[in-house]
């Protein structure tokens, strides 16, 4: 008996010195369940939300021709003036800001970037987006709306100090993503790679079980499913792999010629469209949604939106899109992006690339289409992002094609290697790091005054 007192005994001292006993860590577990629990949820009716969103800008449209001239341009000029206030941090793709926040361990500012006002207000506002046809996706919002709510829940339950805080938004955030495309490696994989400054060893299990979370909600409202269905792609050794080349140099220098032209600057062309935003920033708007529906007059199913049913069509090889497809969407997603409308470039990043990889499957009759247009799809996200794992991992979530994780990594690579010949830094860290430095000047300014 004496014998079975003392293991028991040694093995309370085991459970108490880890914690596992712990009134805190359990009411952390706790936040952390109900956190993700709610991104999935979140995340599940934003994309149904999106979906009628930019369905009934679709019905407005088939009263005529002559829709998008009054709705586009009117919705961007009301979005951008809505968010020229306190509404200010929902603009653009939203991965941004969580990254700064992650950088910057002070609550005023995670709170201007990251509040249930701001989550909310993000949300909404990227569905009036899309429901004026602007050429935008959801899944960076969602990334935003995911560190916002996981970041407030923790807050609530007390985790407010600036390390725990930062746990919460990073595991908010790899959530996000991961319920927004169906996609649980993609998510786990964006948080290193994206945010790597922020990720420790001992945050595995809980980034894991936020992924986990919200995707079984995921799951469990819409079912097993891949975002771009099941692709039957395959790329043979042997000629066909050219196209690994060619889609990860074009794809690469496409995302990052993009990629420069949305970072913001004082000099050249960016400096005088920055000069013109910052004076008259809702008639500049306006304009840039007048450009996009001029431009969807050269393209035959129109720029609007994510371009998810261009990118599939294309995909299933029978789209309807023209050669021109590619280029027009990548013009389409610069004008939304300098606009500076609420909104997201992963999905019509998507686009560019599969209008892109179409082009190149035409040069390889012998190939096999799918396989080249998915390739066109990763190298330009990659170039975009450059991130080359988690487009890889994301391409290959997305279509259901783990058969060709080696030609996507090469395009990938050399992706993300040509890229940085256009932009030398990450388009996201460049934009967080731009958040980051507009709130030190405004320190500065403040200590001075």
């Amino acid at each position: 008996m004496s014998r079975f007192h003392h293991h028991a005994r040694r093995a309370w001292r085991h459970l108490a010195s880890h914690d596992y006993l712990s009134p805190r860590q359990w009411r952390r577990r706790l936040a952390f369940w109900t956190g993700a629990v709610a991104v999935g949820l979140a995340a599940v009716l934003f994309a149904k939300s999106a979906d009628r969103a930019f369905g009934l800008f679709r019905s407005m449209v088939r009263h005529g021709g002559w829709v998008p001239f009054l709705l586009t341009p009117a919705t961007f000029a009301l979005l951008s003036g809505l968010t020229e206030g306190a509404l200010r941090a929902t603009r653009g793709s939203g991965i941004p800001q969580a990254m700064a926040a992650l950088a910057v361990e002070d609550e005023g500012f995670r709170q201007r970037l990251l509040s249930l006002k701001v989550a909310v207000g993000k949300l909404v506002l990227t569905l009036v987006a899309l429901a004026g046809g602007a050429s935008v996706g959801r899944e960076g919002p969602t990334v935003h709306v995911g560190a916002g709510l996981l970041y407030s829940i923790g807050r609530r339950f007390g985790f407010d100090e600036p390390a725990a805080a930062g746990r919460f938004i990073l595991a908010g955030s790899a959530a996000g993503l991961a319920a927004a495309f169906n996609t649980p490696l993609a998510g786990v994989v964006f948080a290193i790679e994206e945010m790597a400054g922020a990720f420790e060893h001992r945050m595995s299990g809980t980034l894991l079980t936020a992924v986990i979370l919200a995707g079984i909600v995921s799951l469990g409202w819409v079912g097993n499913y891949a975002y771009f269905g099941t692709v039957a792609a395959y790329l043979p050794l042997g000629r066909a792999w050219l196209a690994v080349l060619l889609t990860g140099v074009a794809g690469g220098a496409a995302g990052g010629l993009f990629a420069r032209l949305i970072l913001p600057s004082a000099m050249g062309f960016r400096g005088y469209l920055r000069s013109l935003r910052s004076r008259q920033p809702v008639v500049f708007a306006a304009a840039c949604g007048l450009v996009l529906v001029l431009l969807s007059q050269s393209s035959t199913d129109g720029l609007y939106g994510t371009g998810y049913d261009q990118a599939r069509a294309i995909l299933e090889g029978h789209a309807s899109t023209g050669p021109w497809f590619g280029g027009l969407k990548f013009l389409g997603n610069l004008v939304s992006s300098w606009a500076g409308i609420p909104g997201g470039i992963f999905s019509p990043a998507l686009a560019v690339g599969a209008g892109l990889g179409g082009d190149i499957a035409q040069w390889f009759p012998a190939a096999d289409m799918p396989a080249v247009v998915l390739l066109g799809m990763a190298a330009y996200l990659a170039g975009v992002t450059q991130a080359p794992l988690t487009a890889v991992v994301i391409s290959m979530e997305l279509t259901a094609t783990h058969q060709m994780a080696v030609p996507l990594m090469g395009a990938c690579l050399l992706a993300r290697a040509t890229s940085a010949l256009f932009c030398p830094s990450p388009v996201y860290k460049a934009l967080a790091r731009e958040l980051v430095l507009t709130h030190e000047a405004s320190k500065v300014r403040a200590s001075n005054g």
